[in-house]
């Protein structure tokens, strides 16, 4: 979908007919009662990219204030995003580098949660 400027707000972007191409493929790791875990691919790198496309799609980020209308039962400071793995070519040595990283424990915490069913 599409991203560009929101014209009710400037300070948000939002998807538009108008608005640039935006690539985001995703495919859903598990459901919970009322949320889901989903795995992110971003093809192209517009302005808040995952989070307009989520929130389009009727599933905003836990945390994220301003494109979930501030939603945020966990109390989390910040988004429920979490970038496990990052793939780039370094501009000096192009050569291939793949960084990975573990969730934060408050990430595995609320997924604790969810998956025994105390939220």
């Amino acid at each position: 979908m599409p991203i560009g400027r929101s014209t009710k707000d400037r300070k948000k972007m939002a998807v538009t007919k108008s608005g640039k191409e935006a690539i985001t493929e995703f495919n859903v790791i598990k459901k919970y009662n009322g949320y889901t875990l989903i795995e992110l691919k971003i093809k192209t790198g517009r302005t808040h990219q995952i989070r307009v496309h989520m929130s389009e799609i009727g599933f905003p980020i836990v945390g994220d204030e301003v494109y979930s209308n501030g939603k945020n039962p966990f109390s989390v400071k910040g988004q429920m995003l979490h970038a496990y793995k990052l793939k780039f070519i370094h501009p000096t040595t192009k050569k291939e580098v793949q960084c990975e990283a573990k969730l934060p424990e408050y990430f595995e915490k609320i997924l604790e949660e969810l998956k025994s069913g105390e939220f």
